[in-house]
């Protein structure tokens, strides 16, 4: 996988290893009020902000929990990962598609309390109504890649 595919930053693994460096596991809470929002990778469309809950999403095999919160119109062009994607929907609603195309009609809600899982390498897109929080979680590497490389936000000229 190049390098340039890679969803998270590095600032973002440090930030979960911060958490749990030279600590064995713990029991972990962490209330709404406690979520520290950060600007999202540049895997995403600008406007997405982030925050890690635990784990590394950059090391394969290792278990990581995201939680991301995405403008209301905000919207992913298809794309894929390398691993299965798995998402709990905490406000607002995410409307998501599968395919190469972005299709808004061909578009699923999931409103507060769905959850829904994306097998790796499936294409989908997705978009919001309303500003929408979910959990995303799973085993890393947590990566990105667009269907078409044009709608790469890391490949637009700044």
């Amino acid at each position: 996988m190049k390098i340039q595919n890679v969803l998270v930053l590095p600032l973002l693994a440090g930030a979960c290893l911060a958490q749990t460096a030279g600590s064995a596991p713990s029991h972990v809470v962490v209330t709404p009020d406690q979520v520290k929002w950060g600007p999202g990778p540049p895997g995403l469309p600008a406007g997405a902000q982030v925050s890690a809950l635990s784990g590394d999403p950059s090391q394969p095999g290792v278990p990581f929990t995201l939680r991301a919160k995405l403008p209301d119109g905000y919207r992913v062009p298809p794309h894929w990962h390398p691993s299965d994607e798995n998402l709990i929907i905490l406000q607002g609603t995410l409307m998501i598609g599968t395919g190469e195309k972005f299709n808004r009609s061909a578009s699923h809600a999931a409103t507060v309390g769905t959850y829904t899982r994306m097998p790796k390498e499936t294409r989908h897109f997705v978009w919001t109504k309303g500003e929408t929080i979910f959990d995303v979680y799973g085993l890393g590497p947590f990566e990105i890649t667009y269907v078409n490389p044009a709608d790469d936000p890391r490949k637009k000229s700044k």
